[in-house]
């Protein structure tokens, strides 16, 4: 207990946040010299090793919140010094530790090192400070998502020609009864069991969020585009590009009379292409190649055909797959009827095929199936496959930009994924999935603060893939797991008590990370103490 309490005490002495300028993550540290040498007599067998915390993921947080000016930007809309520490806690903890506020406040009070980064002590840190904050980060939200987009666009001198949107939806740990916004639907997670909330969220083509917006959990899809980029000053002649959920004919001409470009998944008929058809090669990889051919289908419209022999493969299995168990459900049926307790009446039998049909609803149409049966009772049961009126693998793109090449136009496409990602790493990385929280300004205050978290893991991403490192965030989380900050403790020769605290050094693997973003690889200050 006096151990604990000394610890603390030393905490609150150290300098704040605001004051470390000298020590800074962003510094590279100056190797010591052998003046800095300081020896001591100890007893090795007394040395323990005691207030271990983790480090390292901590480090590379606040160097994303120090790239962003996190801390001026809290500042400027009115948040005072404990404010800060605390928003910047409730923003890194979920960004280092993601779940419920509750497992985030466990982590960084019992086992982080961050307070030490920032200066300051998290160790009597209230769970109610992380409500108190989220709603106040909340309430200015707009200005704050505006800002670290416009820091993100000047620091990595973005380009705003292309603007990606995409909506998903995250699922409720209880019936959330007080929050309008929970609202049962079509579940992305296969959770329809539980009540929903949408997120919607507006990237550029790097990749970084521009704007997010919270909606009911079975709201449509087409309709939140006008709401979205309505709200946002999106230059004139940017390129939208969007799934096929919000390619209506009503969206598309919005976009055309608001003087934006579109590519967009076609909600059409996906097409059995010609043979003579003029096909240019888009991509070719080991696993996988891509063709695309453009056909003019209106004036100011273009529509490309895709085709990917990966999704072809992909779709064949699965439809091998469904035939297979359509097919296995019709033999057992057909071979019922040679049983003397099989079912063989006319009207029984067709209830069966019609059930079968209604489990396997995509490949049944793919057959035609025939009954031959008399006085009521059937005798043979055959089948056969109709011929596909598909190609696999194809998929189509519409868009008004005339003037690119099947290539530009689908290499323009193919960044939409980095909106699939983004939730990805909301769902999976960031503590959006599932939601805890029942009243509405709660939920909205855990998803937004998810979203900031997602501006600081996408700035250290971005910075790494510069340098060819293109590490998901979960394994660059337990990548840098192992570095800790530690607290040496031993006895002198003359019977003092010597202690010092000091990060471990790190591993080879996250040296490689810390020189990309120019971090130096030993976070934090040597603390000495002689008592």
């Amino acid at each position: 207990m006096l151990e604990k309490q000394a610890q603390t005490y030393a905490k609150r002495a150290r300098p704040k946040y605001g004051e470390l300028q000298q020590a800074r993550l962003d510094y590279v540290p100056i190797p010591q010299s052998d003046s800095d040498s300081d020896y001591h007599s100890v007893d090795v067998n007394s040395i323990e090793h005691t207030e271990l915390r983790h480090v390292g993921i901590e480090a590379l947080s606040v160097h994303a919140t120090d790239k962003l000016k996190l801390q001026e930007l809290l500042q400027s809309i009115g948040f005072n010094s404990k404010q800060c520490e605390l928003a910047l806690a409730s923003i890194i903890g979920r960004l280092i530790c993601p779940g419920s506020e509750l497992h985030t406040h466990y982590y960084l009070t019992n086992q982080s090192a961050l307070d030490e980064l920032l200066g300051t002590d998290f160790s009597s840190l209230s769970i109610k400070n992380f409500y108190s904050i989220a709603d106040k980060l909340l309430k200015h939200k707009d200005q704050i998502e505006n800002e670290l987009f416009q820091r993100e666009k000047t620091l990595f001198s973005l380009k705003q020609t292309v603007t990606l949107y995409d909506i998903t939806n995250t699922y409720f740990e209880g019936r959330a009864l007080q929050n309008l916004k929970a609202k049962h639907g079509r579940s992305k997670q296969k959770r329809s069991d539980c009540p929903l909330v949408s997120l919607g969220l507006v990237l550029d083509g790097s990749g970084f969020a521009k704007r997010s917006e919270i909606y009911a959990g079975n709201i449509s899809e087409p309709k939140t585009l006008e709401d979205m980029l309505g709200k946002l000053n999106v230059e004139k002649r940017a390129t939208i590009i969007m799934d096929a959920g919000f390619a209506t004919e009503e969206n598309l001409t919005w976009l055309k009379n608001n003087d934006y470009y579109y590519i967009v998944v076609s909600r059409k008929a996906k097409p059995v292409l010609e043979d003579d058809i003029n096909r240019v090669l888009v991509k070719d990889t080991v696993n996988n190649k891509v063709t695309a051919s453009i056909i003019h289908t209106a004036k100011d419209e273009v529509t490309l055909y895709c085709h990917s022999e990966a999704k072809e493969a992909k779709a064949q299995m699965m439809r091998n797959k469904s035939r297979r168990r359509f097919e296995e459900e019709l033999e057992k049926l057909a071979n019922g009827l040679e049983k003397k307790t099989g079912v063989k009446k006319t009207d029984k039998i067709n209830e069966r095929i019609g059930r079968i049909k209604e489990r396997h609803k995509k490949i049944a149409a793919q057959y035609k199936i025939d009954i031959r049966s008399e006085n009521n009772k059937v005798s043979a049961i055959t089948w056969f496959e109709k011929k596909q009126d598909e190609d696999l693998g194809v998929y189509c793109l519409r868009s008004n930009r005339t003037d690119l090449t099947e290539k530009e136009l689908w290499e323009l496409y193919t960044t939409l994924t980095d909106v699939e990602a983004a939730f990805r790493s909301l769902k999976t990385e960031l503590g959006l999935r599932p939601i805890y929280h029942q009243k509405e300004k709660r939920v909205d205050a855990h998803i937004f603060i998810s979203v900031i978290a997602y501006h600081l893991m996408h700035t250290i991403r971005y910075q790494l893939k510069q340098h060819n490192i293109t590490f998901g965030w979960k394994t660059i989380r337990n990548l840098f797991r192992t570095q800790m900050r530690i607290t040496t403790m031993m006895k002198s020769k003359d019977g003092k008590q010597l202690s010092v605290r000091k990060s471990s050094k790190a591993t080879p693997e996250q040296q490689v990370i810390y020189k990309a973003l120019g971090v130096k690889s030993e976070p934090g200050e040597i603390e000495k103490a002689i008592c």
